[in-house]
């Protein structure tokens, strides 16, 4: 690796977390994740559980979700028709990470 004038080498962030943040850091997808990893989830249940976020910006981080293989949408046609979102494998992979992360915020994060 070249070094610089000072003679440092330069750093660079890791790919791997670089590109999970890109994903996981957009504004709540991890909470999504984390919520749907509690168990299945109908639209209105996961507005209430996780507050604040709109109809449309759930739609679409629903949406990306699922395109990423991180939810599994259901359809039952009912009557009546109903929608269920629910944690895949790769989300639920993602588990002690979240937990690591939630229990870091707990205790270094308390007045942020």
């Amino acid at each position: 690796m070249q070094k610089d004038a000072e003679g440092h080498e330069p750093r660079e962030c890791d790919a791997g977390l670089t590109q999970a943040f890109k994903f996981l850091g957009k504004r709540w997808n991890g909470v999504l994740i984390g919520t749907l990893t509690q168990g299945p989830a109908g639209f209105a249940e996961l507005k209430r559980a996780v507050g604040g976020i709109s109809d449309s910006v759930l739609s679409e981080r629903l949406t990306e979700l699922t395109a990423a293989g991180l939810a599994q949408r259901t359809v039952d046609e009912g009557p009546p028709i109903t929608v269920v979102y629910s944690a895949t494998e790769a989300s639920k992979a993602l588990i002690p990470a979240l937990d690591a992360i939630a229990s870091w915020a707990r205790d270094n994060l308390k007045d942020a």
